[in-house]
């Protein structure tokens, strides 16, 4: 099938659009993957299932995607963290790369199409800032950096409505650090000459020797595998300024196009009303939730409960709320036996229209409930749906296999079960915690107790 209504929300615009592809059938997108200098946090891991979501819905509805993700290899914080630790910048980033790659695999998140690195590129960024210098749109500086003139890019700002005369007096009308406050809006740096900072890394290049600046990277990456023009570009909030703004501003004074027809952007996640990142030192890793014997997924089964463009507040009682109502339907799924039927088509149109207005997963998700309790239904045909609604929602129903319950587990649930009958708690929490450790749990329930693998 192919839906050409798909309504998404465009950053540029602001407001919810038509989706219209450049080519029939087709989709390009780029998304900002991470900056590899440690493991993402799982604030970070929104953006990157948000554009998950995004794909999988277009790969719903019958699209082909060319999915384009990269990894920031070569910036401040690379060079920094690399330098702390005493290795090779290519050293240290292979390693948080591969993290990253490992990590996206347990939360399903589907591998793009390809993956690239910014140090792979240097080439191609050298090509655009030769342009833009040519086109008198680019000047180098005294030190021998270059930088993006912002006065002579009359639409700077019409992604995130920043606007150049928020300069701040004395301000040097410069700034060669990767990122900066929205108030900084100056001219950005293309290429940073090379400085005892930078220790062993930077490039002799025609333009000097050197390092690229962290906008470039992307503009040359996406350029160089998705061609001057793209469907959809995607990233976090955080992004909209100053990454993807001087994106657009590079990309377009150098083609002459327009770059990018839908940006898209999701939103924070909080703790304690805050934004959660590693300079606020209030974020988690996904191995703090695995220390909690709390399945990745269910990170991701918690995003999906809230529409991509929300604020969400994290906290431990809602991700086990999560990860509880994740091993249901789990649970619900496998009771409805081995064999799968035939797709409902009226669920099928419900489902169809909550993801592709705006991918609200909040809805699918309601429906997916619904699906699963509605008897009215055959257990293979609710089994067949609900496989369905997974393409896009990607929980790995289709991984699900019944577990046998070892006959040691079973003894020990029920001699527990005769411990809190006979009131002795002591021994009840004593026998609940040697199930845990041969990796399983037992749950209360108004039959005596139900048993899951950990």
């Amino acid at each position: 099938m192919l839906n050409k209504k798909i309504q998404i929300h465009n950053t540029l615009n602001k407001e919810k659009e038509i989706f219209t592809p450049l080519e029939e059938g087709k989709v390009k997108i780029y998304s900002c993957g991470p900056t590899v200098y440690n493991y993402p946090h799982i604030g970070n891991y929104r953006a990157f299932i948000f554009a998950d979501i995004l794909k999988r819905v277009f790969l719903f509805n019958g699209y082909k995607v060319d999915h384009v993700m990269n990894v920031t290899d070569v910036d401040d914080k690379t060079i920094r963290d690399s330098q702390k630790n005493g290795k090779n910048l290519i050293e240290f980033t292979d390693f948080y790369t591969r993290g990253f790659v490992e990590e996206s695999l347990k939360l399903n998140i589907l591998p793009p199409n390809k993956l690239t690195k910014a140090t792979d590129y240097i080439k191609e960024m050298v090509v655009i800032i030769e342009n833009l210098l040519e086109k008198n749109i680019a000047y180098k500086s005294e030190d021998g950096s270059i930088y993006f003139d912002i006065k002579k890019f009359p639409n700077y700002g019409k992604l995130s409505g920043a606007k150049i005369d928020m300069q701040k007096k004395n301000a040097s009308g410069r700034i060669k650090k990767d990122e900066y406050e929205k108030e900084n809006v100056e001219d950005f740096a293309l290429w940073k000459s090379w400085d005892e900072n930078d220790g062993e890394v930077f490039w002799e290049t025609s333009l000097g020797k050197g390092r690229p600046g962290w906008h470039i990277e992307c503009s040359a990456m996406s350029m160089s595998n998705l061609g001057e023009q793209i469907d959809v570009h995607t990233g976090g909030v955080d992004n909209i300024f100053p990454h993807h703004e001087n994106e657009i501003a590079q990309c377009e004074a150098s083609t002459e196009k327009k770059f990018s027809n839908y940006w898209m952007h999701s939103e924070w996640i909080l703790v304690d009303n805050k934004k959660m990142s590693k300079s606020e030192g209030n974020f988690y890793f996904l191995k703090d939730l695995a220390e909690k014997n709390i399945n990745p997924l269910s990170y991701r089964f918690w995003v999906l409960m809230a529409n991509y463009g929300t604020r969400v507040n994290f906290t431990w009682d809602a991700i086990e709320s999560a990860d509880t109502g994740l091993k249901r339907l789990y649970k619900g799924f496998l009771e409805l036996g081995e064999a799968s039927g035939e797709v409902d088509q009226d669920y099928q149109n419900k489902f169809l229209e909550f993801i592709n207005d705006d991918l609200d997963t909040p809805k699918a998700i309601a429906l997916l409930w619904e699906l699963l309790k509605d008897e009215n239904i055959s257990k293979e045909n609710r089994k067949a749906t609900l496989l369905d609604f997974d393409k896009v929602l990607g929980l790995s129903l289709n991984t699900l296999q019944k577990i046998e319950i070892p006959k040691e587990i079973t003894e020990l649930a029920e001699k527990r079960l005769q411990a809190k009958k006979e009131k002795n708690y002591a021994l009840s929490d004593e026998l609940r915690i040697k199930i845990n450790s041969l990796g399983y749990e037992i749950l209360d329930n108004a039959l005596g107790y139900e048993i899951n693998k950990l």
